[in-house]
């Protein structure tokens, strides 16, 4: 799908192995000329903190070395800026796009149009203020060669190329029903027929362009979710280590800022216990604070809308604007995960797409998995956006499941409780050779919550089979619901460990190509196992029946 060498080529060259001439009109193209002022400055704006810490760092010193090696690294960037703009072009031919650049390391790369599985549009700060978009073509292949980036194209014509790649073909006379898919293969939803244009059509001068059906946008209440969620808790954590290392970098220590002797005092005359709360309070603060502000910034303008086109696109962003388009064609199911405390305090969920070819890399775990459809927002609403996207007649993720064997809930109670009891055997270790015995009831503390959690796991397991979905349930720190389609299982796996087989449980995965690339029923009866196989897949079970 992908290749690279160090050869010289020509424009009219095509990848490596495929001398087919050029076709028509398949000319080659470079990156528009407002990259030689943005991509120096996204280059410098990276290495600002560093460049920040020379500067000081020389002019603290009465040195000039520093101030000259800043100048340096920001020629360089400015003169990798020509190059890069110089060395790329692209083209867009009926069968791949094609993507050269690099001059010491003349790369090739060419995705075949009928593997293009998602195009993601990413415009950056600096990017939105020149009126650029960089375009990401995935192909649903892991690795660095999944596809393309071009970096960056003007705003319209990255619009015009998400609608020319995920176009679909004609439709065909007696198409056929996708054995993989919930669409009908090469063809597209009905729609009025004034409503689309043609696939890969040219827009006409001075017509507005189609907007699709709204499925979702951002409810500001859904806020009082950010600080739950542990993706944003740990973003802050980061941020806050970079930091904390950049002042180091610079060597200005912490104590030394106005206020701070103040607050120093009052703490060190104060209880122990009042210095822990007051610490943890300010912890807090900071965290829901930063945790709101990456909310904003990451589901700012938030919209879910099925295109004319037959894609699922999602738009959001702040400060950088990405829209990620995604084919119905390669949709398999839906999700809905509810982490603990999103579950517990706030009744809250997010909803997800099981899509061939949407890497985990295009998407945010916690703040947007791989595949979501939206933010944290309260649990019906999620289970209706998810039924929504996969064009079901029911809330396919919301109906009663069927119970798993009671012999699952005590491996999830040993399973939970097990690795606590370490802690207390451990602190009665140290009582015993004379250490102090306070470890001891704060030891106990982790066999207490091990109880109601080993419960709640169990609780949340289940299946449930109908016409068109397979949905199984499972997890308690994130519980997920996953509805996988029955034409989207594409094979089975049986795993059944010793202690299962004590237990009289297995393992049933249910193998397909989009997500994590199975649906896991945990735990289930083997009977129950069997008959799932036999429901969704009779041909699977036929040879063992005879």
């Amino acid at each position: 799908m992908t290749g690279s060498d160090t050869g010289r080529t020509s424009p009219g060259n095509t990848a490596p192995g495929n001398p087919a001439p050029d076709p028509p009109g398949a000319d080659w193209r470079r990156l528009p000329a407002l990259m030689l002022a943005v991509a120096p400055a996204t280059a410098l704006l990276k290495l600002a903190p560093a460049l920040i810490v020379l500067v000081l760092f020389g002019a603290g010193r009465g040195s000039g070395v520093q101030l000259w090696i800043a100048a340096g690294i920001a020629v360089f960037a400015v003169g990798a800026g020509v190059i890069r703009w110089r060395t790329t072009r692209y083209r867009i031919t009926p069968e791949r796009v094609e993507l050269h650049s690099g001059l010491l390391n003349r790369q090739r790369r060419a995705v075949p149009r009928d593997r293009i599985r998602t195009v993601d549009l990413t415009a950056p700060l600096l990017h939105r203020l020149a009126g650029l978009s960089v375009v990401r073509v995935g192909s649903g292949q892991s690795g660095k060669e999944s596809g393309l980036d071009l970096d960056a194209v003007t705003t319209p014509e990255a619009e015009r190329l998400r609608r020319e790649l995920l176009a679909r073909p004609a439709p065909a006379t007696g198409s056929v029903p996708d054995p993989t898919g919930n669409v009908p293969r090469d063809t597209a939803p009905a729609a009025p027929a004034a409503a689309a244009p043609e696939p890969g059509a040219e827009p006409v001068p001075g017509a507005e362009p189609v907007s699709g059906v709204e499925l979702d946008r951002l409810d500001w209440s859904s806020l009082r979710y950010a600080p739950l969620t542990v993706s944003s808790l740990a973003a802050i954590g980061a941020v806050a280590g970079a930091g904390w290392n950049l002042l180091r970098e610079a060597d200005v220590d912490p104590r030394t800022l106005p206020g701070a002797d103040v607050v120093a005092g009052e703490l060190s005359t104060a209880p122990i216990w009042a210095s822990v709360l007051v610490g943890a309070a300010a912890l807090l603060v900071l965290m829901v604070a930063g945790s709101v502000v990456l909310f904003v910034e990451r589901w700012w303008a938030f919209a879910l809308t099925r295109e004319p086109d037959g894609t699922l696109r999602v738009r959001r962003g702040l400060l950088t604007r990405r829209s990620l388009s995604v084919s119905e064609r390669r949709l398999r199911g839906v999700t809905v995960t509810e982490p603990l405390l999103v579950r517990t305090l706030g009744l809250g969920a997010q909803a997800g797409a099981l899509t061939v070819g949407l890497a985990r890399a295009e998407g945010e775990q916690g703040g947007g998995s791989s595949g979501a459809l939206g933010p944290p927002v309260a649990r019906d609403h999620a289970h209706a956006v998810a039924a929504a996207a996969a064009r079901a007649t029911h809330r396919v993720t919301d109906g009663p499941l069927r119970a798993h064997p009671r012999s699952a809930r005590t491996r999830r109670l040993t399973r939970a409780v097990l690795p606590a009891l370490l802690l207390p055997a451990a602190a009665g270790v140290l009582l015993a050779a004379g250490g102090p015995a306070w470890p001891l009831p704060l030891a106990a503390v982790p066999v207490l919550v091990a109880v109601p959690l080993g419960l709640d796991r169990y609780r949340a397991l289940g299946h449930h089979l109908d016409d068109d979905y397979l949905v199984a349930r499972q997890g308690s720190l994130v519980r997920t619901t996953a509805a996988l389609r029955r034409d989207g299982v594409i094979g089975w796996r049986i795993r059944q460990s010793r202690f299962q087989r004590r237990a009289g449980v297995v393992t049933l995965e249910a193998t397909t190509a989009a997500g994590g690339g199975s649906v896991v029923v945990l735990d289930v009866a083997p009977a129950d196992a069997v008959a799932l196989v036999a429901a969704v897949t009779p041909e699977a079970v036929t040879p063992f029946r005879s």
